[in-house]
């Protein structure tokens, strides 16, 4: 277990990890060669009376009563004393004293103006607190403390919108960007336990025995003790001329004390109830040691008691701890058992120590550095294993807020992963939401910059989580320095070019203002619940689908016929012209001359046939290489567009019960029954907009929409409806900057990658969109709308396996599996050319055979399962005239008048060879002829029935 002893001043810097820089201390030092601040080079502070260049003081006497030493100098014109480390003090007639220690003669505390930092602390565990480094400060909002330069709350420009992959295309998008506010409401925890939300299994961390967590040889390192006191902070306990540093006594610079010694030994029982242990770590407010409740089922505790007893600063934390945490209970946070005072017997002071539930396993900053690669460097956690950390911890700060507590400081060394359990430890930075006079902890590289001028806040909060995420998932170097308060750019890294919903998450929970950030610890767990279902989905190649509590589900599904209505014969080499006036037995034309071709009905036709067609790109666009010109149908925007994930009504919304009790379906119908609410509200005339829409009635939805722009311009739903309403009309640019908006202020939700993919589409930006609808397919299958756009796109991209593979991953259980196999059997054939030695056409041809026979029993009526069954066939016909390999037919056994096809190969119930492959079509189509609804399409199927059938003589 590791505690958190590293609490640093926003402009400081905790040290080593990952950040690789010198960890020095906030203030004007400089960090020397062991990482640690240096105290030469400026004076002590006004007060302590010390003098430069009173060498002559050094021979006197220590004037600290009791003690016998004598004042040495060492070097740069200061002093102290050797044996109680106490620099001299001149009094105003010239006298030398001693130091102000900040204990009086009685054995009290000297109040101070500023008070003192502090480290951080926790329960006990696994007994590595005391080596995860670094030095602690805090950032105050007092006006008696030294401040930094005033930061406004909310900041001159925000970061969002993100430009995302689609919108960094567009001509002009960064100077067009939007944004939006969430509307989410600051709620507390929503229950959940499990490490990893039941989407991935984190590795446990096993139990230790708490007893091999003691330390054999307490002590804390030198390069590690500083004085306590706020205003100072000075290296103390240093080695000097060949002498190891003292563990006890005064600051040379201020003349506060120190002690590093722990104040209790194994077997002291502390309130005669506490039995020490031992020594499990040192955190910020001093030793923490592991103890038996022999009160209570001899359990095991943990004491944490304080660094100094005359640091005001660390009192008053100790007791602001007690008084938070004695009322919280949550599975995801330390618990509070009792506060108690034990007499010191060695200095005969009364300390004070918290009494903690032992929490015993690893902290995420030892979790994190544990991982290495082979050449040493540190490996980063997976991003799922990340977010399964960040989901509980908002949870456990979730029910800090419901509560009106504050973290402050979560950060790596502040949560310890338990068996399969987080919990947040060190609750000495706990506060009040409306407390504003108490020191404010925090540390560089986590805290929110806001902080330092009006104080901490929920957002702030929900700052420090999204940061710790971002240490976590990658090398994040120089994230105390030069991105101390910002994120490197997404391209360099590499998680963020994977994950682009996870990088957005982190983008808006770090805006720089606070007011676009999460609105909830609730929103924020849910939205990167979302992000964990995504990433969980592409790693593992299954599906992590969930109900969204904003947007509905898909209202229809649009373009599901991906394949327009084919001109011509279903074979390019097998069909021949019957003239006119002969139908049936008619004399024939050389194959191959154009005769009468008529449309095929209801989307028949073969691969080889086609008209001149719009593809899904714009006019001009190169088509890329293997893609096929108006192969695929354009997109209907508009159908689609109307079609995407309607925004659930906003509970809070005035006529929100007016809405849920309408009943009206049809857009006009509804248009009249909105006109009776009882006052118009943002959720009626949104209702309204789109309704106007539906009805083709877009001039009076913009109207209306624009009026909505002015009075609500960061409404989310309003900015949706911006982009539904933009793609309606053609302004696809515009509405792909409002969907991009929407996506960056939800990144866990599906309907936005949705309305982007079809926005790159009609933009003709194929890869973009292809990606997009990747997301949306392989995170939530009930969205088939994405299966069917990503075909299309694949499709009009020459990559024909890939649109078979997404169209064939349509589950069963979809109302749309039917129309899905259907248009993947096209996907396999049309507009192919069968040549000869084309083993893959043989292979799709049979695959595709074996669909149309398979979808019988799935539904399929019979006229398109003869439609279906010509085009096949008649592709396969082109395949055989074009000499293709083992369509040769082999001689008939004797004593049989005709010849099988090669090795036995059916197609649909027809011999892979040219005859049976004509009689198979001319079934084919006299079957669609007795099923014709009119007499002349039965003449037209007639007709082709006779120009595929094989010759005869009789």
């Amino acid at each position: 277990m590791s505690q958190a002893e590293n609490r640093t001043h926003r402009q400081g810097r905790p040290r080593g990890w990952p950040d690789g820089g010198s960890g020095e201390r906030s203030g004007a030092r400089e960090p020397d060669g062991s990482g640690e601040g240096s105290g030469s080079g400026e004076p002590g502070p006004s007060g302590d009376g010390e003098q430069p260049g009173r060498a002559a003081e050094a021979s006197r006497a220590c004037r600290r009563p009791g003690c016998g030493g004598a004042y040495e100098d060492v070097g740069g014109g200061r002093s102290y004393c050797d044996t109680c480390g106490l620099a001299p003090a001149v009094s105003p007639t010239g006298e030398v004293g001693p130091a102000p220690t900040g204990v009086t003669a009685g054995g009290g505390r000297e109040s101070r103006g500023a008070r003192g930092s502090r480290g951080s602390h926790g329960s006990g565990g696994s007994g590595t607190e005391a080596r995860t480094g670094g030095r602690s400060a805090r950032t105050s909002s007092q006006p008696s403390q030294p401040s930094q330069p005033s930061q406004p709350s909310r900041s001159a420009k925000s970061r969002r919108s993100v430009s995302g992959r689609l919108s960094r295309s567009l001509p002009g998008g960064a100077g067009r960007s939007v944004s939006v506010r969430s509307s989410g409401s600051a709620g507390g925890s929503s229950g959940r336990s499990r490490l990893g939300a039941g989407l991935v299994q984190v590795p446990p961390i096993p139990r230790p025995d708490p007893r091999a967590m003691v330390l054999d040889h307490p002590e804390v390192p030198e390069r590690k003790r500083f004085c306590s006191r706020s205003d100072c902070g000075a290296r103390v306990g240093r080695a000097r001329a060949g002498r190891p540093g003292r563990t006890e006594g005064f600051c040379t610079e201020c003349g506060h004390p120190y002690s590093f010694v722990p104040k209790l030994r194994a077997g002291d029982v502390v309130h005669g109830q506490y039995e020490v242990v031992g020594c499990l770590a040192h955190g910020g407010l001093g030793w923490i040691y592991l103890a038996v409740d022999r009160a209570v089922s001899d359990r095991w505790v943990v004491l944490k008691g304080l660094l100094d007893t005359g640091d005001q600063d660390a009192m008053e934390a100790a007791i602001s701890e007690r008084r938070f945490l004695a009322e919280i209970e949550h599975a995801n946070i330390v618990r509070i058992y009792n506060f108690v005072e034990h007499l010191d017997q060695r200095t005969g002071s009364l300390d004070g120590y918290i009494v903690m539930e032992y929490v015993g396993g690893k902290a995420l900053k030892e979790i994190a550095n544990g991982r290495r690669t082979p050449d040493g460097r540190r490996d980063p956690l997976p991003v799922e294993q990340a977010c399964a950390y960040g989901i509980e911890a908002l949870e456990a700060l979730g029910h800090l807020h419901s509560r009106n507590l504050l973290y402050c400081d979560f950060k790596v060394d502040n949560a310890i992963q338990t068996e399969d359990e987080l919990k947040l430890i060190d609750m000495g930075a706990v506060r009040r939401v409306d407390d504003h006079e108490s020191a404010i902890y925090g540390t560089v590289g986590y805290q929110a910059p806001e902080v330092a001028a009006v104080g901490p806040s929920v957002a702030s909060d929900l700052y420090t989580v999204a940061r710790t995420l971002a240490v976590l998932t990658f090398d994040f170097q120089g994230y105390t320095t030069v991105y101390a308060d910002s994120l490197p750019d997404p391209d360099h890294i590499d998680v963020f070019r994977r994950y682009e919903s996870f990088y957005r998450l982190l983008v808006r929970a770090t805006d720089p203002d606070p007011d676009r950030r999460f609105a909830s610890a609730q929103e924020m767990a849910e939205q990167l619940t979302g992000v964990l279902r995504e990433v969980v989905s592409l790693r593992s190649g299954r599906a992590r689908p969930a109900l969204s509590t904003l947007f509905g589900p898909e209202p229809r599904v649009t373009d599901t016929e991906l394949f327009p209505a084919s001109y011509g014969d279903v074979s390019r080499l097998g069909a021949r012209v019957v003239r006119r006036g002969a139908p049936g037995r008619g004399r024939l034309a050389r194959p191959g001359r154009p005769g009468r071709s008529e449309r095929l009905p209801e989307g028949g036709g073969g691969g080889a046939a086609g008209g001149t067609l719009k593809a899904p790109v714009p006019s001009g666009a190169p088509v890329p290489p293997g893609a096929v010109p108006g192969l695929v149908g354009s997109v209907d925007t508009a159908a689609a567009a109307l079609a995407l994930p309607v925004p659930h009504v906003d509970p809070a919304d005035p006529d929100a019960g007016f809405l849920a009790g309408l009943l009206a379906s049809a857009p006009a119908e509804l248009l009249h029954a909105l006109a009776a609410a009882p006052a118009p509200s943002t959720e009626t005339r949104l209702r309204q907009i789109r309704a106007r829409l539906e009805t083709g009635e877009p001039e009076p939805a913009l109207a209306a929409l624009r009026a909505l722009e002015e009075q609500e311009p960061d409404d989310w739903r309003v900015v949706w409806y911006r982009g539904v309403a933009a793609l309606v009309t053609g302004d696809h640019e515009g509405a792909a900057l409002a969907f991009d908006a929407v996506f960056d202020a939800f990144p866990g939700e599906i309907a936005p990658k949705l309305a982007l993919a079809l926005c790159a589409e009609v933009l003709g930006q194929l890869d973009n969109a292809a990606e997009y609808y990747r997301l949306v397919w392989a995170t939530d299958p009930s969205h088939v709308s994405a299966a069917f756009g990503l075909a299309r796109v694949r499709l009009a991209t020459g990559d024909r396996r890939g649109a078979v593979r997404t169209l064939e991953s349509v589950p069963e259980s979809s109302i749309h599996y039917t129309a899905a196999r259907v248009a993947a059997v096209r996907a396999r054939l049309r507009g192919r050319t069968a040549t000869a030695g084309d083993l893959p056409f043989l292979d799709d041809l049979r695959a595709a055979a074996g669909q149309v026979e398979a979808l019988e029993s799935y539904g399929l009526d019979p006229a398109r399962r003869e439609r279906l069954a010509a085009e096949v066939l008649g592709c396969a016909l082109d395949w055989v005239l074009s000499g293709g390999r083992g369509s040769v037919p082999l001689p008939a056994p004797p004593g049989r008048g005709r010849r099988n096809a090669v090795g036995g190969r059916t197609l649909l119930g027809s011999g892979l060879d040219e005859r049976d492959l004509r009689f198979g079509l001319e079934r084919a189509y006299r079957t669609l002829a007795r099923l014709a609804r009119s007499g002349e399409e039965r003449i037209d199927l007639v007709e082709r029935a006779n120009r595929y059938r094989p010759r005869t003589w009789v």
